[in-house]
C-alpha cells in the first residue's frame, strides 16, 4: 500500500517528523508531496525561508520515507493517479476548497483511503518563526556601553 502525504515543510520539526514517522507505518512505500515556492505563495502570506531543492532533501533523508516529489499547482489528484495512492494523509486544516474536494472525490472513486491527522500543538514552522523574529529583536534597541 501506498501512502502520500503533502505539505510545505519549511523549517523541519519535530511535528513534521511526527507526521512523516507516522504515515510510513500506514503503507509499505510512503511518498511525500512538497509544494513549490509557487504554490505556496498562492495560499500563503510568505513564500518558504528554504527552497524546494533543499526541502525536498531534508525530507528524502529521512530514513521513514522512501520518496519525495514536488507539486506546481495547487492541486493533488495528478500525482495520487501518477503514484497510485492507496492512503492520502491530510492535517486537521484540510478544509472543503475546491482542490482539497477534488482530490477526496478521485481516492474515494477508487477505494482509496484519506486518513486525517492532528498536529502537534508544541510546534510549528510559523512558531518557529515568530521565536526567531521575537529573538532578533531582543537587544535591539538596548543601549551598550563599552569601556
Amino acid at each position: 500500500m501506498l501512502v502520500y502525504t503533502v505539505g510545505t515543510f519549511d523549517l523541519l520539526h519535530v511535528g513534521h517528523l511526527d507526521l512523516l514517522e507516522y504515515c510510513a507505518t500506514l503503507g509499505d512505500k510512503f511518498v511525500v508531496g512538497v509544494a513549490s515556492d509557487e504554490v505556496v505563495g498562492s495560499y500563503k502570506r510568505y513564500v518558504p525561508v528554504i527552497p524546494l531543492a533543499e526541502r525536498m532533501r531534508m525530507i528524502k533523508a529521512l530514513k521513514c520515507v522512501d520518496d519525495v516529489v514536488s507539486y506546481d499547482t495547487l492541486e493533488y489528484v495528478s500525482n495520487c493517479k501518477e503514484l497510485d495512492v492507496d492512503i492520502f494523509v491530510i492535517g486537521e486544516d484540510w478544509g472543503d476548497k475546491p482542490h482539497n474536494l477534488a482530490v477526496e472525490e478521485y481516492l474515494k472513486s477508487k477505494g482509496a483511503k484519506i486518513v486525517q491527522v492532528s498536529y502537534n500543538p508544541a510546534t510549528s514552522s510559523t512558531k518557529i518563526k515568530q521565536n526567531v523574529v521575537a529573538q532578533s529583536h531582543k537587544g535591539k534597541y538596548a543601549i551598550t556601553e563599552i569601556k
